[in-house]
């Protein structure tokens, strides 16, 4: 399996539920993972979104997200796989670790 295929394969509603449960801050919001940042201020806000950004994309997994001011909402989804993966864990796991360094 390639470096950008692992972790592609479709969650069963019991693992999703189980991965959520040590997920702090995240919830499912329809078939996606979901989390609303709130920051200091919008360079906060921008600095975390630049992290993510290159974590996402050593991952070749990119996030759905949108900013306004201090404000950064995540979700995230796999749409190849119709829904959630290990992927989407990992990307929110990574994204976790930098909130706080962004302190949100």
């Amino acid at each position: 399996m390639g470096r950008f295929s692992m972790g592609r394969s479709k969650l069963s509603n019991d693992e999703i539920e189980t991965r959520l449960g040590a997920l702090s801050g995240w919830s499912l919001r329809g078939d996606k993972l979901f989390r609303e940042l709130k920051f200091g201020s919008f360079v906060e806000a921008f600095g975390f979104m630049t992290s993510a950004a290159l974590v996402a994309e050593s991952l070749n997994h990119h996030p759905e997200w949108k900013n306004v001011y201090s404000t950064v909402t995540v979700e995230l989804t796999t749409h190849d796989a119709g829904g959630l993966t290990e992927l989407d864990f990992e990307l929110a796991s990574r994204m976790s670790e930098l909130v706080t360094r962004f302190g949100a």
